[in-house]
């Protein structure tokens, strides 16, 4: 099965994926791919515009390998802001949409407080994204923040 975790930047979308996978299941992060094709020490969520390209065209790959393996592993994603297409593609494969969000304050607090400055312009899309939609979110504290 394919598990589509979605929230804004700094929602806990990673611990979420911690709590929840078996050690069996594949996870698909860029933020953790990035991690493992950088040099030692390189930040978790600041990555160059050179490891990113590498990152996605690798994420890319992945993705399409690992809908193959569907039928036999669990497969978890990390889609901060799916597009309409990947949306109708998650559809059609049913994966199971998680909704990771704190509520917005937290988010802000937490992009202050661990993340570039540039990520309050992704939460601020991602909440501008959601107005209107009928969404179950998973709150922290129901997976042991």
């Amino acid at each position: 099965m394919l598990i589509v975790v979605t929230g804004p930047p700094g929602a806990g979308k990673s611990s979420y994926i911690q709590s929840h996978a078996k050690p069996t299941d594949i996870v698909i992060d860029l933020d953790l791919m990035a991690l493992a094709m950088a040099g030692p020490g390189a930040d978790h969520h600041d990555h160059s515009d050179t490891l990113l390209a590498i990152v996605h065209r690798a994420r890319y790959a992945a993705i399409r390998e690992a809908e193959q393996h569907l039928d036999k592993v669990d497969v978890y994603l990390i889609q901060t802001l799916p597009s309409a297409k990947q949306r109708a593609q998650f559809k059609r494969l049913e994966a199971r949409i998680v909704v990771v969000d704190p509520g917005r304050d937290v988010v802000m607090q937490r992009i202050e407080n661990m993340r570039q400055p540039a990520m309050k312009a992704v939460a601020t899309k991602w909440y501008k994204a959601q107005r209107g939609q009928s969404r179950s979110v998973i709150p922290p504290r129901d997976w042991g923040w």
